[in-house]
């Protein structure tokens, strides 16, 4: 069962995350902050993270740099679940190694479809083509505005 580590610092939303998800027989744990993220991630190496970027205290691009930093979780595939959704933001988020980046609200019941299609890409091999195809999804949002 793949394992996955809501990081948010909104109740509600780790709660949709977790009844969409489970629903879904995918497993989920939870954190509140980005330090508490951190040590779930590093204590419970997830399958993949969904990491909100503004929290209080340690935003997620911090807490990001430090899962990249630990070798411990430096290959965990990130995706960026923010209502940070400018594209310059979508755009740094997968610059700066993000695998996909969902923009709040989001349609909850597209989350373990996305999860699912992802850790069979990464199992293939294909992350840093997904990477790719969503940073050409941006620039060609860019160039058409």
């Amino acid at each position: 069962m793949p394992r996955v580590l809501v990081i948010d610092d909104e109740e509600p939303i780790r709660l949709l995350c977790r009844v969409n998800l489970e629903a879904a027989e995918i497993d989920v744990s939870e954190a509140e902050d980005g330090k508490s993220g951190l040590e779930a991630a590093r204590a419970e190496r997830p399958d993949v993270i969904l990491l909100d970027v503004m929290m209080p205290g340690m935003d997620g691009w911090q807490v990001f740099e430090q899962l990249l930093q630990d070798e411990t979780t430096a290959q965990i595939p990130i995706v960026f679940l923010t209502a940070r959704a400018e594209l310059r933001d979508q755009a740094r988020g997968l610059e700066l190694g993000g695998v996909d980046y969902v923009t709040k609200p989001f349609n909850p019941l597209n989350l373990a479809p996305l999860i699912e299609d992802l850790l069979a890409r990464v199992e293939r091999g294909e992350e840093q083509e997904l990477r790719r195809e969503r940073l050409a999804e941006l620039r060609q949002l860019l160039f058409s505005n």
